[in-house]
């Protein structure tokens, strides 16, 4: 079975709540953060309801999830007490992670700051080897994320990743996470040569290196060093693209985590679009949603045809247009997504009255191509 899930709540009940949020998206894996990810306060672990949590994994059926790494561990760091903090907070992560029973936590390598990415991949593999000698206890895997190299970021390239795995004594507990989203903005053409992009990393770092894949499309075009998220099928790597790597043969028996933004018009109705995604990369809307979904999408299609407006076509040339026209995004910053939800609500094109989220649910499975 395909193990496709998205990010989850860990709070109030901690794994409870993760695991009700996951289901409410149809998922059959998730990833988590054991506390904030911008702080250190944490709740004890063991206050977390994961034995409940677990046993309602049990009951339907999920078998694996995954822990990320807070934010604001930095082991690329040349200043001492940011290092030391990283490397004291990932080991307690760990433990935490070993607590729930996770085998794999997703970190950001690092940035190097005002150094050198020499210097950063050095320093990270220093921290590592220190995390790692000091978790020897526990059986988690550190799975490196692949970056798309904004600002001094680490991890940008299949080299860099390769280098810090050689240069870690236990890098048999290092695994990768591989970013659709980040390997598109640092240059890699997944779009035109998926293929291709896997045999490279294949070659440089593994596949088997790879434990989990995260799948976002790009508000950005290849190669801009951005790492801005869309949802899927609303950016430059398109539905189809992110469908290739979900059911790439390289790549199965991995859980594909989405971590694409939640939408919306203001605050009170922003909503994630997690459980249309992953009906659409299942390929089960209809079973899933049922078939006035499906005529709600035809209709939709309908309206924006009388408009002599393409939907896919709109969505690329307002991204190019807020990326090069500072006046036009000045005027009007919305972004594609919801210059089309505009559209679909002034101009009636839905026989029922649905809230923002139905709207956009029904619009990002328009934009696929797949319904």
């Amino acid at each position: 079975m395909l193990k496709i899930g998205s990010h989850v709540s860990f709070s109030d009940k901690g794994l409870i709540t993760a695991v009700n949020e996951a289901l409410s998206y149809d998922s059959s894996t998730f990833m988590i953060y054991t506390g904030a990810p911008q702080n250190t306060r944490r709740k004890p672990i063991d206050t977390m309801f994961i034995e409940e949590g677990k046993a309602m994994m049990e009951k339907a059926g999920i078998h694996e999830i995954v822990v990320h790494a807070p934010y604001i561990i930095n082991l690329g760091s040349y200043k001492e007490d940011t290092y030391e903090l990283g490397v004291s907070f990932l080991q307690e992560e760990i433990r935490r992670t070993e607590y729930i029973g996770v085998k794999n936590i997703v970190l950001h390598p690092g940035a190097y700051t005002d150094k050198d990415a020499e210097f950063g991949v050095n320093r990270i593999a220093q921290g590592l080897n220190e995390v790692l000698s000091g978790t020897s206890e526990t059986n988690v895997n550190i799975a490196l994320e692949t970056m798309a190299g904004k600002g001094t970021e680490v991890g940008r390239t299949f080299e860099e990743i390769a280098s810090i795995i050689e240069k870690v004594e236990q890098n048999e507990r290092l695994t990768v996470c591989l970013d659709t989203c980040h390997i598109h903005d640092a240059g890699y053409d997944i779009v035109n040569d998926l293929d291709g992009v896997l045999k490279q990393f294949d070659e440089i770092v593994g596949l088997d290196r790879i434990a989990v894949v995260h799948i976002n499309d790009s508000k950005n075009g290849i190669a801009a060093h951005k790492d801005r998220h869309a949802p899927i099928g609303s950016g430059y790597i398109g539905f189809d693209t992110i469908r290739n790597v979900v059911h790439h043969e390289a790549l199965q028996g991995r859980p594909f985590i989405l971590e694409t933004p939640w939408i919306g018009k203001d605050s009170k109705h922003v909503a994630p679009m997690y459980e249309v995604e992953i009906a659409l990369l299942r390929g089960n809307v209809q079973d899933h949603f049922g078939g006035e979904f499906i005529e709600d999408v035809e209709r939709i299609r309908h309206f924006f045809k009388s408009q002599e407006l393409v939907p896919q076509a709109f969505v690329a040339e307002t991204w190019e247009l807020l990326r090069t026209d500072a006046k036009a995004k000045k005027a009007d910053k919305r972004e594609p997504l919801e210059r089309l939800y505009d559209m679909v609500v002034e101009g009636k094109a839905l026989e029922q009255q649905l809230s923002e989220a139905e709207i956009n649910q029904r619009l990002i499975a328009l934009l696929s191509g797949a319904v």
